[in-house]
Protein backbone atom coordinates (compact mmCIF):
# COMPACT_ATOMS: atom_id res chain seq x y z
CA UNK A 1 0.00 0.00 0.00
CA UNK A 2 1.14 3.78 -1.03
CA UNK A 3 1.14 6.40 1.92
CA UNK A 4 -1.96 6.22 3.92
CA UNK A 5 -2.63 9.06 5.83
CA UNK A 6 -5.69 9.47 8.12
CA UNK A 7 -6.43 13.04 9.55
CA UNK A 8 -9.71 15.20 10.57
CA UNK A 9 -11.56 16.05 8.01
CA UNK A 10 -11.90 19.68 6.31
CA UNK A 11 -14.43 21.47 4.93
CA UNK A 12 -12.37 21.16 1.26
CA UNK A 13 -13.26 17.63 1.75
CA UNK A 14 -17.00 17.93 1.96
CA UNK A 15 -17.12 16.73 -2.27
CA UNK A 16 -15.27 13.47 -1.06
CA UNK A 17 -17.52 13.34 1.98
CA UNK A 18 -20.76 13.20 -0.03
CA UNK A 19 -19.05 10.74 -2.70
CA UNK A 20 -18.70 8.29 0.11
CA UNK A 21 -21.70 9.16 2.05
CA UNK A 22 -23.84 8.21 -1.59
CA UNK A 23 -21.60 5.19 -2.16
CA UNK A 24 -22.00 3.91 1.53
CA UNK A 25 -25.75 4.34 1.15
CA UNK A 26 -26.38 2.78 -2.62
CA UNK A 27 -24.59 -0.23 -1.13
CA UNK A 28 -26.62 -0.62 1.81
CA UNK A 29 -29.23 0.09 -0.60
CA UNK A 30 -29.45 -2.98 -2.01
CA UNK A 31 -29.23 -4.91 1.31
CA UNK A 32 -32.65 -2.91 2.88
CA UNK A 33 -35.38 -1.84 0.74
CA UNK A 34 -36.38 0.72 2.92
CA UNK A 35 -33.11 3.01 1.83
CA UNK A 36 -33.57 6.15 -0.06
CA UNK A 37 -31.52 6.81 -2.44
CA UNK A 38 -27.62 8.13 -1.90
CA UNK A 39 -28.13 10.87 -4.04
CA UNK A 40 -31.51 12.30 -2.31
CA UNK A 41 -29.77 12.08 1.30
CA UNK A 42 -25.90 12.85 0.91
CA UNK A 43 -26.39 16.44 1.19
CA UNK A 44 -28.61 16.35 4.62
CA UNK A 45 -27.25 13.41 5.96
CA UNK A 46 -22.78 15.11 5.60
CA UNK A 47 -24.65 18.00 7.10
CA UNK A 48 -25.96 15.75 9.92
CA UNK A 49 -22.94 13.66 10.51
CA UNK A 50 -20.62 16.79 10.20
CA UNK A 51 -23.42 18.57 13.62
CA UNK A 52 -22.83 15.36 15.31
CA UNK A 53 -18.68 15.51 14.69
CA UNK A 54 -18.81 19.03 16.22
CA UNK A 55 -20.79 18.05 19.04
CA UNK A 56 -18.41 15.40 20.73
CA UNK A 57 -16.73 13.86 17.70
CA UNK A 58 -14.73 13.75 14.72
CA UNK A 59 -14.88 13.25 10.83
CA UNK A 60 -11.56 11.13 10.08
CA UNK A 61 -10.92 11.17 6.28
CA UNK A 62 -8.57 8.39 4.53
CA UNK A 63 -5.87 9.47 1.66
CA UNK A 64 -3.57 7.07 -0.04
CA UNK A 65 -0.84 9.88 -2.31
CA UNK A 66 -3.34 12.66 -2.03
CA UNK A 67 -6.69 10.53 -3.13
CA UNK A 68 -9.75 10.37 -1.23
CA UNK A 69 -9.62 6.73 0.12
CA UNK A 70 -12.46 6.90 2.72
CA UNK A 71 -13.91 8.05 6.10
CA UNK A 72 -15.16 7.56 9.46
CA UNK A 73 -17.31 9.59 11.69
CA UNK A 74 -17.82 8.95 15.18
CA UNK A 75 -18.74 10.71 18.27
CA UNK A 76 -19.11 10.37 22.39
CA UNK A 77 -22.64 9.58 23.38
CA UNK A 78 -23.33 9.73 26.50
CA UNK A 79 -26.82 7.82 27.48
CA UNK A 80 -29.25 7.79 30.29
CA UNK A 81 -30.31 3.77 30.87
CA UNK A 82 -31.10 4.20 34.68
CA UNK A 83 -29.74 0.54 35.13
CA UNK A 84 -25.70 1.53 33.93
CA UNK A 85 -23.09 3.31 35.89
CA UNK A 86 -22.59 6.84 34.71
CA UNK A 87 -19.34 5.55 33.56
CA UNK A 88 -21.34 3.09 30.94
CA UNK A 89 -23.35 5.82 30.33
CA UNK A 90 -20.66 7.80 28.16
CA UNK A 91 -18.93 5.38 24.99
CA UNK A 92 -17.52 5.95 21.84
CA UNK A 93 -20.09 5.57 19.45
CA UNK A 94 -18.99 4.58 15.44
CA UNK A 95 -21.40 6.04 13.21
CA UNK A 96 -20.34 5.70 9.49
CA UNK A 97 -17.23 3.46 7.49
CA UNK A 98 -16.59 3.79 4.16
CA UNK A 99 -13.49 2.68 1.70
CA UNK A 100 -14.21 3.93 -1.80
CA UNK A 101 -14.02 0.79 -3.82
CA UNK A 102 -10.97 1.28 -5.67
CA UNK A 103 -8.66 1.06 -1.96
CA UNK A 104 -10.82 -1.86 -0.31
CA UNK A 105 -9.23 -4.67 0.66
CA UNK A 106 -6.25 -2.85 2.43
CA UNK A 107 -7.22 -2.71 5.89
CA UNK A 108 -7.97 1.12 5.86
CA UNK A 109 -11.32 0.69 7.74
CA UNK A 110 -9.70 -0.89 10.24
CA UNK A 111 -6.72 1.79 10.26
CA UNK A 112 -9.65 4.35 10.16
CA UNK A 113 -11.44 2.70 12.53
CA UNK A 114 -8.01 2.93 15.07
CA UNK A 115 -7.68 6.20 14.26
CA UNK A 116 -4.07 5.77 15.19
CA UNK A 117 -2.73 8.09 12.16
CA UNK A 118 -4.70 11.06 12.71
CA UNK A 119 -3.36 14.06 13.26
CA UNK A 120 -0.26 14.25 16.32
CA UNK A 121 -2.11 15.75 19.05
CA UNK A 122 -5.24 14.49 21.07
CA UNK A 123 -6.18 12.01 18.01
CA UNK A 124 -3.48 9.76 18.34
CA UNK A 125 -4.34 6.16 19.48
CA UNK A 126 -7.90 7.16 19.29
CA UNK A 127 -10.70 4.81 18.49
CA UNK A 128 -14.73 4.56 18.60
CA UNK A 129 -16.16 1.55 19.84
CA UNK A 130 -18.90 0.17 17.46
CA UNK A 131 -22.41 0.17 18.98
CA UNK A 132 -24.37 -0.35 15.88
CA UNK A 133 -23.71 -3.64 15.12
CA UNK A 134 -25.62 -5.30 17.98
CA UNK A 135 -22.20 -6.24 19.88
CA UNK A 136 -21.70 -4.76 23.28
CA UNK A 137 -21.01 -1.38 23.32
CA UNK A 138 -17.70 -1.00 25.29
CA UNK A 139 -17.14 2.35 27.72
CA UNK A 140 -14.79 4.81 27.43
CA UNK A 141 -13.20 3.31 30.57
CA UNK A 142 -12.83 -0.08 28.83
CA UNK A 143 -11.52 1.35 25.76
CA UNK A 144 -8.66 3.27 27.68
CA UNK A 145 -8.40 0.14 29.94
CA UNK A 146 -7.01 -1.17 26.30
CA UNK A 147 -4.90 2.15 25.83
CA UNK A 148 -7.20 2.98 23.43
CA UNK A 149 -9.19 6.27 23.55
CA UNK A 150 -12.61 7.11 23.35
CA UNK A 151 -12.43 11.11 22.23
CA UNK A 152 -13.60 11.29 25.93
CA UNK A 153 -10.57 13.17 26.94
CA UNK A 154 -10.26 15.25 23.91
CA UNK A 155 -13.30 17.16 24.10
Amino acid sequence: MDELVIRPARPSDLPDLRQAVVELQDYERRLHATRLPGEQIADAYVRWLQQQAEKSGIVLMAEIDGSFAGFAAGWIVQADHIAESAEANRYGYLSDICVMPAYRGQRIAHQLARGDRAASGPLRDCAFAPCHSGRKCVSARELSERRVCALRDHL
